[in-house]
């Protein structure tokens, strides 16, 4: 009889629950990625933070006169994207560097007028191979290494041994439709 409760109450409750499960599964993917990341949780959450108020400083100030795409990783700022001018390309970098701990400021807008929603799509679709391929390869933990792709250019940042940075940097580089790669990190040995 209490496993009939039981099951007439999961039925209820299902409809209910059903919401709170990309919740729950994206906290988790979170934590799983925050344990195995070299930077302090209190970095990690940092950088998030400063990705968020880059990009609301940006919009608020400029609205869509550019696309800007803010990645942070260990108080370090990779700005990628496209900006019509010169001038609203350093006005987003003026107002990227007054968020609050960004220690430096990578400026890797393009001077071109925004990207196309499929040119957008390869970059993400180059990044996930690129990522696929370091997983694959099995070299080093791929957590180590974050992977941005603007206009089929690579950036890698991560804090990296010297041979986790070549190992990462011929993965990238040989991957198909890569034509570029900058590599970003910060070495620990």
């Amino acid at each position: 009889m209490r496993k009939y409760a039981t099951l007439l109450l999961l039925a209820l409750l299902m409809p209910v629950l059903q919401g709170c499960f990309p919740v729950v599964a994206g906290g988790v993917g979170a934590g799983v990625v925050m344990a195995t990341d070299r930077r302090t949780s209190g970095i990690f959450i940092e950088d998030q933070g400063i990705e968020l108020k880059a990009q609301n400083r940006v919009s608020e100030k400029l609205k869509d006169q550019v696309h800007l795409n803010v990645t942070s990783f260990n108080l370090s700022v990779l700005m990628t994207g496209e900006a019509p001018n010169e001038a609203l390309r350093t006005e987003v970098e003026s107002i990227v560097k007054t968020v609050p701990n960004v220690r430096q400021v990578f400026n890797e807008i393009a001077i071109a007028p925004a990207s196309s929603y499929s040119a957008r799509s390869n970059d993400s679709f180059i990044t996930t191979k690129v990522k696929a391929r370091m997983v694959d390869a099995n070299k080093f933990n791929a957590n180590h290494v974050k992977v941005v792709t603007e206009a089929s250019t690579v950036y890698l940042l991560g804090l990296v041994t010297h041979k986790e940075a070549e190992d990462a940097t011929e993965i990238a580089r040989t991957t198909s439709g890569v034509m570029k790669v900058v590599k970003l990190f910060e070495y620990l040995d």
